[in-house]
């Protein structure tokens, strides 16, 4: 079982990597993901990745606070937003807008009434 656990969390690691660059694609919630999906596969990745300079503090504080801090609030919100006005741009279809502006307005909603971590100005 360990292996799955392990294929799934370098999975999890590669789709939050893609996510870096691609707007509709969340980062935070793949490394949460697979923080605890190498929690229960390697302590060596698990180790990794919670100490990793700019992971690790997101996966600390949603494990610690259901925080997200407000900077990472703001990147998530300006990303969906450029990420609706490029649909725009290309001329999607008014009904997969309207449902893309759909999800994103609940996500958005979501993510901004998240907590923030006690150390967050």
């Amino acid at each position: 079982m360990k292996l799955v656990w392990l294929i799934l969390g370098c999975l999890a690691v590669a789709v939050g990597v893609i996510g870096v660059f691609l707007p509709l694609l969340p980062t935070t919630p793949f490394m949460i993901l697979a923080a605890a999906c190498f929690a229960k596969s390697s302590d060596r990745l698990h180790g990794w990745l919670m100490g990793h300079r700019v992971f690790g503090p997101m996966i600390r504080d949603w494990r610690a606070h259901r925080a997200i801090p407000r900077r990472g609030k703001r990147a998530a919100l300006i990303a969906m937003g450029l990420a609706f006005l490029l649909s725009v741009a290309l001329g999607v279809a008014w009904w997969a807008l309207l449902l893309q502006a759909l999800v994103l307005v609940t996500m958005g909603s979501w993510i901004w009434t998240r907590a923030e971590p006690p150390s967050d100005n």
